[in-house]
C-alpha cells in the first residue's frame, strides 16, 4: 500500500500522520513507515534503538512483531515481502543486532526481494571510536544491499525513508538499509513528508526498446524448437498473467526456474518443469535441443546452466530482464530486451503469433510421459516424496509453501504443483538454511486468510527453531513440516555420489525430539513414521486452528533425482536406481 492508497482508504489516519508537528526522529520514522503503507514490522530491540521502541510503545497504529532472533526477524520480513509483493521491514539494534541481519540481507539481495532494514547505531559523536556495540553496518553490507543510508540529520529522515522504499521496490528489487544513530532518533524537528520523489542517478529502465521486441517476435516466427525459461523476475514483476497470455499466443513450451515456480501454472500442458541440477528430464533436454531460448526474468545461474560451455548449444538466446547487468553476463545473448518483464510482455503480446512448434511440442510431450519424476514407493517405509505429494493433494495446490534448503527443498519443488504466483517461498541464490520457518511466519502474517505450510529439514529447522515461541504466543497457524532423515541430506547425497561414500560430519541423530521441542514452546507436536500415521497426523494438523509441527521420520538414504553433477552439461543426468 502506497501513500496514495493510504490517503484514499484511511483519510483520518493519513491526516493525523501528515500533521506538521515537532516530533522526534523515532516518531518521524514510525510516521514515515505508516505513510508507506507498512502494516507489520519484525524486530528485536536493543540499546541503540530504545528511542524507536519507546515511540512504538505509544503508537497504537504501529504493528510490531517481536521475534526471538534478528535473523528470524529479517527472514520473516523476507517471507512477507515475497508472498505479498510489498516491501518487508525489520528493525535491529547496533553491533551484534545489526550483524545478525547480514545473512538475511544477503538472502534477499541474491533473490531480488524488496526489504527496508532499519538499524540503530551508536551516538553520532561516538561513530568511529569503537564504542560499545558499534559496527560499520553500512560498510559491512555494502556488497549485499541495493543502497544504504547513514542518517546524519534528523531533518533528512522522512525523505530517506521514502527514497528507501522507492529504491527497494522499483527496477530490480532488493534490500535497502537505513542506519540511524541513537541521537538522531531522539532529536526533534518539524515533520514534513513529500510524496514526490526524484533521485539523481537512479532511473531504472522500465520500457524496452521496441526494436528488440520486433527482433524477438521475428526469432519466434523463424524457430522450430523454441523454449521459454521463466524465472523469479516474472513473479516479482507481477507478470504471471502476461506470461500465460504470451505462452498461449505463441504456443511455446515453458520451463520455470526454482524461483520462477508459480509464475506459470504447473497444470498447463506446455509446462515442462524445473531445469538444472535437479531439474526434470524433459526440461533439461528441451534446453539442450531447442533452437531459441527465451529467458524471462531469469539470470542463468550456475545451478540452471551447470557447465556453461555446453548450455543450450543449438539455441539463439533472447533475454528479457529489468537489470541490464544480467543480460549477457553468463550466456551469450543475441536478443537483449531490457525492461520491466510485465511491460515487455504486454508489448510483445500485441503482435505475438503462434510459433511453428507443433512437432516440437509433440516430441516433448512424449518425453514427459516416458521420463516423469518418480521414486520407489512402498508400504513399509515413509518416503519424503510421498509426504510432499500428500501435502499437495490435501491442499489442492492452494497453500503458500515455504522451504528451508536441502533435499526437502528440491522434493517440494518437484512434487508440489503450483498454479499461483507468490505461493512458493524459498531461498534460491544464497541457499540459506534457517530461512524456511521464519519466512513462513512472515508469509502467514501477510496472508492471514491462506494456509501456509513450512517444509523444513531436520538440520535447517534447528537454526531458527526459537521462533516457535512467537507462533504459540500469537497463535500464528503455520503448519510446520519437518522432513526428518537424521542427516544433512544433500551433503550426504554429494558425499555418496561424488566423494565415494566418505561421509564426513553429517550425522544429525543427536537432534532434539521435535515433538517435545514444539510442545515446550506451546505448539502442538505430532509424529509419523509410516504412510498411515502420516495421513492421520497431517489431517489432524489441518483440522487444528493454530500452529502445528509434524515430524515425518523418512528414509535416511533417499536421494534427489534427477541429478546433474558439477562439471557436466544439464542433459548428463543421473536418474537414480529406478
Amino acid at each position: 500500500m502506497s501513500t496514495q492508497t493510504l490517503k484514499a482508504t484511511n483519510k483520518e489516519l493519513y491526516a493525523k500522520l501528515m500533521q506538521p508537528d515537532v516530533i522526534t526522529g523515532s516518531e518521524i520514522l514510525l510516521r514515515s513507515l505508516l505513510l508507506e503503507g507498512v502494516d507489520c514490522v519484525f524486530g528485536y530491540p536493543g540499546g541503540a534503538v530504545l528511542y524507536i521502541y519507546d515511540a512504538i510503545h505509544g503508537n497504537p497504529d504501529f504493528n510490531h512483531l517481536l521475534t526471538r532472533h534478528e535473523q528470524g526477524a529479517i527472514h520473516a520480513a523476507d517471507g512477507y515481502a515475497r508472498s505479498t509483493g510489498k516491501v518487508g521491514v525489520c528493525i535491529a539494534t547496533s553491533g551484534p543486532g545489526a550483524t545478525n541481519l547480514v545473512t538475511g540481507i544477503a538472502t534477499a539481495y541474491m533473490d531480488s526481494v524488496p526489504l527496508v532494514i532499519i538499524t540503530g547505531n551508536v551516538m553520532s559523536t561516538a561513530i568511529g571510536t569503537d564504542a560499545f556495540q558499534e559496527a560499520d553496518i553500512t560498510g559491512i553490507t555494502m556488497p549485499i544491499t541495493k543502497h544504504s543510508y547513514l542518517v546524519r540529520d534528523v531533518k533528512d529522515l522522512s525523505k530517506i525513508v521514502h527514497e528507501a522504499f522507492h529504491i527497494a521496490s522499483t527496477g530490480r528489487k532488493g534490500p535497502v538499509l537505513i542506519d540511524i544513530p541513537k541521537d538522531v532518533s531522539a532529536l526533534k524537528t518539524k515533520f514534513t513528508y513529500d510524496s514526490k520523489i526524484s533521485i539523481r542517478g537512479y532511473n531504472p529502465t522500465v520500457l524496452p526498446n521496441k526494436l528488440q521486441i520486433e527482433r524477438l517476435l521475428k526469432a519466434i516466427d523463424e524457430a522450430k524448437k523454441p523454449v521459454i525459461l521463466a524465472g523469479g523476475g516474472v513473479v516479482y514483476a507481477g507478470a504471471q498473467n502476461e506470461l500465460l497470455k504470451f505462452v498461449t499466443k505463441t504456443n511455446i513450451p515453458t520451463i520455470t526456474t526454482l524461483l520462477g515456480i508459480g509464475g506459470f501454472p504447473s497444470s498447463n500442458d506446455l509446462w515442462l518443469g524445473m531445469p538444472g541440477m535437479h531439474g526434470t528430464y524433459t526440461a533439461n533436454k528441451a534446453i539442450q535441443n531447442c533452437d531459441l531460448l527465451i529467458g524471462i526474468g531469469a539470470r542463468f545461474d550456475d545451478r540452471v546452466t551447470m557447465k556453461v560451455e555446453g548450455f543450450a548449444p543449438n539455441a539463439k538466446i533472447a533475454h528479457i530482464d529489468v537489470d541490464p547487468a544480467e543480460v549477457g553476463k553468463v550466456v551469450e545473448t543475441a536478443i537483449p530486451c531490457v525492461g520491466d518483464v510485465k511491460k515487455v510482455l504486454e508489448l510483445a503480446n500485441k503482435k505475438a503469433k503462434p510459433a511453428q512448434s507443433e512437432a516440437w511440442i509433440e516430441e516433448l510431450q512424449k518425453m514427459k510421459k516416458e521420463f516423469p519424476l518418480k521414486y520407489e514407493d512402498g508400504d513399509n517405509h515413509l518416503k519424503p516424496q510421498y509426504v510432499i505429494e500428500m501435502i499437495h493433494e490435501t491442499t489442492k495446490g492452494e497453500a503458500i509453501v515455504t522451504t528451508d534448503v536441502g533435499q526437502h527443498q528440491m522434493w517440494a519443488a518437484q512434487y508440489y504443483r503450483f498454479n499461483h504466483s507468490r505461493s512458493w517461498i524459498t531461498s534460491g541464490g544464497l541457499g540459506t538454511m534457517g530461512f524456511g520457518f521464519p519466512a513462513a511466519i512472515g508469509a502467514q502474517l501477510g496472508n492471514q486468510d491462506r494456509l501456509v505450510v513450512s517444509i523444513n529439514g531436520d538440520g535447517g529447522m534447528q537454526m531458527c527453531a526459537q521462533e516457535l515461541a512467537i507462533c504459540a504466543i500469537n497463535n500464528i497457524p503455520v503448519k510446520i513440516v519437518v522432513i526428518n532423515n537424521q542427516v544433512l541430506g544433500m551433503v550426504r547425497q554429494w558425499q555418496e555420489i561424488i566423494y565415494d561414500n566418505r561421509y564426513s560430519h553429517i550425522d544429525l541423530s543427536g537432534s532434539p525430539d521435535f515433538v517435545k521441542l514444539a510442545e515446550a514452546y506451546g505448539v502442538k507436536g505430532l509424529r509419523a513414521t509410516n504412510k498411515e500415521e502420516a495421513q492421520k497426523a497431517w489431517q489432524e494438523a489441518m483440522d487444528t486452528p493454530g500452529p502445528v509441527l509434524i515430524d515425518f521420520i523418512v528414509e535416511k538414504h533417499e536421494n534427489v533425482y534427477p541429478m546433474v553433477k558439477q562439471g557436466s552439461t544439464i542433459d548428463e543426468m543421473l536418474m537414480g536406481d529406478s
